[in-house]
């Protein structure tokens, strides 16, 4: 990796935060009660960038979402803590299933029908918020100079697969979950993914201080244990803090809807290692592969574009099956339902983009399809472009307009918009990407 000679940051500065984000035994995690902890715990990692104006601020959490009022709370909380506003700040999860969920919203949805609001009772959460805002506040002090970022990507092999099998008339046919332990379903070929894991990092001189790293599936090797963890990804991600101590290494998660190990994982626990590794290896060879650039305040900039996303016309059906179904389902669904009132009352999602050189880093809500991911790299080849999605975990699946056609899990009740969508997703993209 060669590295140019610049001599300083020209007002750049970058602060960093990490915190323990794993509930205590006996908590409920999002589909089980939790009832033990793993070897490495959830995190809640992030950085404040300074100097560029209003600070802005990026969090990722070991959790599989967090939606609604709760995306409302971390944002402002967190924009108070580091002096900037909510519209700066950007909250997502990597979306590990043996971890919890947040959404305020839905905990008062159900204590006001007098309704336990099981994985959304929020007093963990609360506490979380309180100290990351503790962490933001006191990573401000130790803030350090930028003088390059560093942008790199690298192709991971043998982790990632499509999990929306169709049959010979184009319709759904299977699902090829993360787990498979179906091997007929696993010698499906690999079918569309975005094999690339990006990487962009930031340095101090010769001294990297922070490493982002961006991939799109879903991060589940085995799960529903009841043991919190922060499955493959999180494991790929110790590997590296490991290999390169000195800089705070963070993960987001791309758009990976519909992506899932699910071709490479029969389930097997040993199986979390392998795909960790392979995935680490990744990361790696992208960090190895680092280009830089010299980056001052002047070069970063911050973008938000409203989402107004149509509505699925089922999102009024789930509040009444509330005493009706089980904690997977009402876990599943009723963030939907929330954001259908907060869409009643004029809120909506929005989509926001970092610039920092000539690296564009877009943060998506929901859980959108890949082929949203390679549309926005599609869009602009001249720039590195790099995908966070679980931003907002409110709408559930994002499709494309021929998953709605063709069916399956993700475009039925699990997705809480329509086939109308991708216009405006990629309407969105295009804004952001081109600068209008």
């Amino acid at each position: 990796m060669g590295l140019p000679n610049v001599s300083q940051s020209r007002g750049l500065k970058i602060a960093t935060f990490d915190v323990d984000a794993t509930p205590p035994v006996g908590s409920l995690l999002t589909y089980d009660r939790e009832i033990n902890k793993w070897d490495l715990g959830l995190r809640a990692k992030g950085i404040v960038l300074l100097g560029a104006g209003q600070p802005i601020v990026l969090c990722s959490v070991d959790w599989i979402g967090i939606a609604n009022d709760g995306q409302d709370a971390f944002r402002q909380a967190l924009a108070s803590a580091a002096g900037t506003i909510p519209e700066r700040v950007a909250i997502h999860t990597v979306h590990q299933h043996d971890a919890p969920i947040c959404d305020f919203g839905a905990e008062k949805v159900f204590k006001d029908a007098g309704f336990d609001p099981l994985c959304f009772e929020g007093s963990f959460a609360r506490e979380l918020i309180v100290r990351l805002s503790n962490a933001v506040t006191q990573s401000l002090s130790q803030a350090q100079s930028v003088t390059r970022v560093g942008l790199g990507e690298a192709k991971v092999s043998n982790v990632a697969s499509n999990r929306r099998i169709l049959g010979a008339d184009g319709l759904f046919k299977k699902s090829r979950y993360s787990s498979c332990k179906n091997a007929a379903l696993r010698a499906e070929p690999e079918g569309l993914i975005d094999p690339m894991v990006s990487v962009v990092s930031f340095w101090n001189e010769d001294k990297p201080v922070v490493v982002l790293s961006y991939y799109a599936v879903h991060p589940q090797s085995y799960y529903r244990t009841g043991v919190a963890n922060p499955d493959y990804a999180g494991v790929a991600r110790f590997f590296r803090q490991m290999a390169v101590p000195q800089a705070l290494h963070i993960h987001f998660n791309g758009a990976g809807g519909n992506i899932s190990a699910g071709k490479y994982n029969d389930g097997s626990p040993e199986n979390r290692g392998i795909l960790a590794e392979r995935l680490a290896d990744g990361m790696k060879r992208a960090y190895e592969a680092t280009k830089f650039e010299p980056v001052s305040a002047s070069d970063i900039s911050w973008s938000v574009e409203p989402l107004p996303l149509p509505l699925a016309k089922n999102l009024e059906d789930i509040q009444k099956q509330m005493k009706k179904k089980d904690q997977v389902f009402l876990a599943n669904n009723m963030p939907k339902y929330v954001w259908l009132q907060r869409c009643q009352s004029g809120k909506q999602l929005d989509v926001r983009c970092l610039g920092v050189g000539r690296a564009r880093i877009l943060f998506l809500p929901g859980e959108p399809f890949v082929e949203y991911q390679l549309a926005a790299k599609a869009m602009r080849p001249d720039l590195f472009v790099a995908v966070a999605a679980y931003g907002d975990y409110a709408p559930g699946y994002i499709c494309t307009a021929k998953a709605y056609q063709e069916g399956g899990y993700e475009s039925g009740q699990a997705s809480g918009v329509t086939a109308e969508a991708e216009d405006v997703v990629m309407n969105t993209l295009r804004k952001l990407l081109n600068g209008k």
